[in-house]
């Protein structure tokens, strides 16, 4: 009998820890800790772009450091040949990126970046990039302007 109620006592602990760690998250002190679940991520598409971009931190257009995640579409979408300002660092979060350098654009002949696969994009020097097959998504930081500016195409 003692067993018996040792068991129950074991079972009904056991519950009352489940129903207490499903129960809720934590509340975070916003004033430490802030964050966006990817369900709230806001994603933008240009009319006729291959690619979404949601900015997570700064503004890209403006000096400082800037935060975003890009998402190019399969189906053989890709920049052209272009440059920007200053150095960019990216890693890439999902799917394939096809990268490719210099002014001739030829996307059969780029490089796969799997993803995990961390680029550097140095400033002022030409590439173009983009997917195919799948949808790439992609975390890139920087500082800005990033602009982006189009390189003469050979």
């Amino acid at each position: 009998m003692a067993t018996s109620s040792l068991s129950r006592g074991i079972l009904a602990a056991l519950a009352f820890v489940l129903c207490c760690s499903v129960s809720g998250a934590a509340e975070l002190n916003p004033a430490a800790v802030t964050y966006i679940l990817p369900d709230k991520v806001e994603w933008k598409r240009a009319p006729g772009a291959g690619n979404e971009n949601a900015v997570l931190v700064g503004d890209p257009s403006k000096e400082g450091l800037y935060v975003v995640l890009n998402k190019w579409l399969k189906g053989n979408n890709f920049s052209r040949p272009h440059f920007h300002p200053n150095d960019r660092y990216i890693v890439v979060l999902q799917g394939t990126w096809w990268v490719g350098s210099g002014p001739k654009f030829d996307p059969a002949n780029t490089t796969p970046m799997p993803a995990g696969s961390f680029v550097t994009h140095f400033g002022k020097q030409v590439h173009w990039d983009g997917a195919k097959d799948e949808d790439a998504v992609l975390l890139i930081m920087g500082e800005g302007p990033a602009t982006s500016t189009a390189a003469e195409e050979k």
